[in-house]
């Protein structure tokens, strides 16, 4: 079932919902390393995708990455895995968003999902200089959405002390 995803003024306030992004991809041997697991940087990549598409959705402007936050491998994700990143907004800041994605390794054929790792992607978005602009503030509707976008607040008033 697609995502409906709505036709907003750049300034209006966007819901996580809209900008719910999910980036996959089936894992070949070019993916791994001499031990048959995927390289990290393959799986930071997808991350790297699928955050900034979903900055992207909520800014309604190019959006660059600035950091990610503690990565751990949690499992070895082996040749053959359908390999899945999701990613949302957690917290949306001037110019900056935190999206927070997670990734989940299924087995093919089979379905079984197993959740593989987590990371948290500081996005800004620019204008067509490279230059910090603005981007739409965000509606946190669920309790879990709150709880997502308070425990980013603590983590950037922590950044700044």
């Amino acid at each position: 079932m697609p995502i409906e995803r709505r036709k907003t003024p750049a300034s209006a306030p966007k819901a996580v919902r809209e900008s719910l992004t999910e980036v996959a991809d089936l894992m070949f041997p070019p993916d791994a390393n001499m031990h048959g697991t995927v390289f990290g940087g393959k799986v930071l990549q997808m991350v790297d995708k699928a955050a900034s598409v979903c900055a992207m959705r909520h800014a309604g402007k190019p959006c660059v990455t600035v950091a990610m936050e503690r990565v751990e491998f949690l499992i070895p994700i082996r040749v053959g895995t359908f390999l899945i990143a999701q990613a949302r907004v957690h917290f949306v800041g001037k110019t900056s968003l935190e999206v927070g994605v997670e990734v989940y390794a299924e087995d093919m054929p089979g379905g079984a999902r197993t959740h593989t790792n987590s990371c948290l992607v500081t996005m800004v978005a620019v204008d067509a200089h490279g230059r910090p602009t603005g981007v739409p503030s965000l509606l946190v509707e669920t309790p879990d959405e709150k709880e997502r976008w308070a425990a980013a607040e603590r983590r950037r008033a922590a950044r700044r002390a």
